[in-house]
């Protein structure tokens, strides 16, 4: 259940030049976290992509990635459901075999991550800092008595933690964002993650491990914008 401590609001998309912009009540257009860590991306990291798509095959590369956005989707809108239920009710699967296995994936989430949160403050929040950029996170709320930044992720397999560095750089990006326009010191991020056969996996970025990625995201902005803008 929801506790409405800050005004959030949703910020209108608008595509400009190709490219998806938030429109912000200070006159802003600005770009995505994820659009500048994708502009940002090392040329190993793309270079790692490209390989994959060539090994697997560009066909089988862009069915499986349909697939895993649509479990994504599906298992995000069972946890906001959640998270919006004033009686912790996911609601109903059905017969639907793909629904299903969001809704299990959901409940691993559920029962091991989120309910070590004592409070909710918005689900499918959108922030952004003025006039550099913006992005909408998963969950805000108290994690484990931290006020924290919150994301779920599905996954095809286990991740190992050295994998998702770019999840820890977009906690501190909306972490930023959020203590801007609310004063709040949020300085931990969570990410909550169910593979497609159930392993729950949970990261946790706090401490000096959050500065450091609070670092990165900050060359990359500054690598965007002296490149792209």
């Amino acid at each position: 259940m929801i506790i409405d401590k800050y005004p959030y609001q949703e910020l209108k998309k608008k595509n400009i030049d190709g490219s998806r912009r938030y429109l912000t009540p200070d006159g802003g257009k600005l770009p995505s976290v994820t659009t500048i860590l994708s502009a940002t991306a090392s040329e190993e990291k793309k270079a790692s992509l490209d390989n994959w798509r060539k090994r697997v095959g560009y066909a089988k590369a862009q069915e499986i990635t349909t697939e895993a956005a649509g479990r994504g989707t599906r298992m995000h809108k069972w946890l906001e459901n959640y998270v919006l239920s004033d009686t912790g009710d996911m609601g109903q699967y059905g017969s639907n075999p793909y629904s299903k296995q969001s809704h299990i994936m959901a409940q691993e989430i559920i029962d091991k991550g989120l309910v070590n949160c004592e409070e909710f403050w918005g689900t499918e929040v959108t922030l952004y800092f003025p006039q550099i950029y913006a992005g909408t996170t998963d969950l805000v709320g108290v994690h484990d008595g931290d006020e924290a930044i919150m994301d779920h992720k599905q996954t095809n397999r286990p991740k190992k933690r050295e994998w998702i560095d770019d999840y820890f750089i977009q906690m501190t990006a909306y972490a930023d964002a959020h203590n801007e326009l609310y004063g709040t010191n949020i300085k931990k991020g969570v990410i909550f993650m169910c593979s497609k056969d159930f392993e729950y996996q949970e990261f946790i970025v706090e401490g000096n491990e959050f500065d450091k990625y609070h670092q990165q995201w900050l060359k990359k902005l500054e690598e965007y914008y002296t490149k792209y803008i």
